[in-house]
This record gives structure tokens, C-alpha cells and sequence, in this order.
């Protein structure tokens, strides 16, 4: 008589789950892997996993560093919804600066790369040249240097009156113009995505060029017909790689405004105002729901772009 079928089912279940003996066999071959990655976990959960549950927890508390947390549910968040003016001025001048320094700064990149992919002398300084800004932009030095050449009486202004008799403005202090000068330091931060759009022109066949040209086709059908195209995939890695940095930009804003956001909240960036609650106000469980929000905010962004690739970025296959 045959066993019954949950009786079957129960003893595969039983024999496919690993034995005290062989998870001990399986531990000890895998000892030293274990060992080379306990700096990584203990950093990961530590550092990483830990502090992130942690503020989602204080997001939903009343926290100031000197008394304990008080549990206030979700009212964190519904005062940044209905009652925080500063919150949507944070998130209008951050998308802002998001729409208009990603884009212009990845046309930049992709022009000097296809510059540089023409074959120049010495093309391996030019890369780091180019490259150096990237490596600097974010310091605090160069945001310094920035606020001193936009100043009224900068280096910007002195130029426009000597060359073309033009008194500019304070650029730092103008509203209207605040904003433009921290898109231009983000622009001028190209070399990241220079480099990585010049790998992937190299990777394009010369032969298709080739063909083209035979073809009958000139350089700009070349450009919209074969390197686009073809290069999506390296757009799609940039553009993803600059919106979440350009979301996460704080040093600029807060060396050029001193840390107040300019005027009338001009450049007041998203992580300025998440910063201001936290070490200024100490309303670190307010800060922590802002913190959670701009996750949700970068991960809604990573998602859609991913789902939308699948339309426009084409591969080998």
C-alpha cells in the first residue's frame, strides 16, 4: 500500500532542509569566506541597516537628542503634508535643479566625449583634466571658490562689465539667479559621465560607420541612427547615477547660502531643510521622516526608470 501524499510530501520536506551535521560541514568550508566578509557585514549592519531601521523608527517620534523618544505615529508626516510651507519650497527648488542640471550636464559629457572620441594627442591628460572637476566639485573648498566668483563683486561680474559693458548682478543673493549658479557648478562636474559615455562610444563597430557613410548617410543620421542607439544603455546608467547625486546634493547649497538657503528659499535643497530640522532645530524625528520621504522619492524615480527602459534603452540582444 502506497503512503499517503502528505506523508510523501512531509519526508521531502524533511530531506531537503540541511541537517545539524551538514550545516556544520558547510560552515566549516566556508569559515574563511566568513571571515573576509565580517568587516563588510558588521559594516553593513552597523553602519548601514542599522541606523536606516533606526530613523524609521524616530520618524515616527518626537526626538531631540536630550529626552527619550515620544511616540507620535504618523503626525511626522501629515505636518509635512498639510503644514510645512518650507517642505514644498525644498522640493520645488530641488526638482528644479534636478530637471535642469542632469540633462544639460549629460549633453555636455557626451559632446566633449565625442570630442575626445575623434582621436586627439594627448587624450589620457585631457581625461584626467576633464575628470578633476568631478573629483573636487563636491568639496567644500571649490564651493567656497564658486561663491566668491558669482559674488557681486566676482570674478563673473568683472568679465561681463570689462567685455561687454554689462553691470551683472549679485548672483548669489538674487533669487532669481541663485538657483542657476549651483546648476552651472553641477554642469561643470562632467567628467564622471564623460568618461563613462567615452568607454561606451569605443565599444560602437567602426564598421557600422563605415556602412552608413556608404549609405549615403551624413553625420548627424549617423548620430541619431547609430551612436544613440546604440549608447542607450550608458544614458540610461548616467542619467539614473546623476538624478539620485543630483538629489542628494547638499554642500553647494549650504557653503553658498551659509547654510540659511538663500533668499526667500531659493536654494533651499531638499537635504538643506532635512539638515536645518535635524542640527538646527534638533527635531530629529521630523528630520528622519524628511529622510524617509527623499528615500521613497529616489526609489519611486529608480523604479519608473527602470520599468520605462524597457521602451528605449536597446541592448546587443
Amino acid at each position: 500500500m502506497a503512503p499517503p501524499s502528505d506523508t510523501i510530501a512531509r519526508e521531502s520536506r524533511a530531506a531537503a532542509l540541511p541537517q545539524p551535521g551538514r550545516l556544520r560541514r558547510m560552515f566549516d568550508r566556508n569559515v574563511h569566506a566568513y571571515v573576509f566578509l565580517l568587516p563588510w557585514l558588521i559594516g553593513f549592519f552597523g553602519l548601514t541597516l542599522g541606523p536606516a531601521l533606526a530613523s524609521l523608527y524616530l520618524s515616527f517620534t518626537n526626538y531631540d537628542l536630550l529626552q527619550s523618544p515620544d511616540w507620535v505615529g504618523a503626525s511626522n508626516y501629515v505636518r509635512i503634508a498639510t503644514a510645512d510651507p518650507k517642505f514644498a519650497a525644498a522640493m520645488k527648488v530641488t526638482f528644479t535643479y534636478v530637471i535642469l542640471s542632469v540633462p544639460l550636464k549629460l549633453i555636455f559629457a557626451l559632446l566633449v566625449a565625442m570630442a575626445f572620441n575623434r582621436g586627439i594627442k594627448g587624450l589620457t591628460l585631457y581625461r584626467a583634466v576633464f575628470y578633476l572637476p568631478s573629483l573636487l566639485g563636491s568639496s567644500v573648498a571649490i564651493a567656497v571658490l564658486w561663491r566668491q566668483l558669482f559674488a557681486s563683486d566676482g570674478l563673473v561680474n568683472m568679465l561681463l562689465w570689462q567685455v561687454f559693458g554689462y553691470e551683472g548682478p549679485s548672483w548669489i543673493s538674487n533669487p532669481d539667479y541663485s538657483i542657476y549658479t549651483l546648476v552651472i557648478l553641477s554642469v561643470w562636474q562632467f567628467g564622471s559621465p564623460m568618461i563613462i559615455f567615452l568607454a561606451g562610444l569605443r565599444q560602437i563597430p567602426q564598421d557600422m560607420y563605415e556602412a552608413a557613410e556608404m549609405d549615403g548617410a551624413n553625420k548627424m543620421r549617423q548620430f541619431f541612427r547609430i551612436t544613440l542607439p546604440l549608447l542607450t544603455p550608458v544614458i540610461f546608467f548616467n542619467a539614473v547615477i546623476q538624478t539620485i547625486d543630483a538629489f542628494k546634493a547638499f554642500t553647494p547649497a549650504f557653503i553658498i547660502s551659509e547654510g540659511s538657503g538663500g533668499p526667500i528659499n531659493s536654494t533651499l535643497f531638499y537635504t538643506l531643510y532635512l539638515y536645518q530640522e535635524a542640527f538646527g532645530f534638533f527635531r530629529m524625528g521630523y528630520a528622519s521622516a524628511l529622510a524617509w520621504i527623499l528615500v521613497v522619492i529616489i526609489s519611486l524615480f529608480t523604479a519608473f526608470s527602470f520599468l520605462s527602459a524597457r521602451y528605449w534603452v536597446h541592448y546587443d540582444d
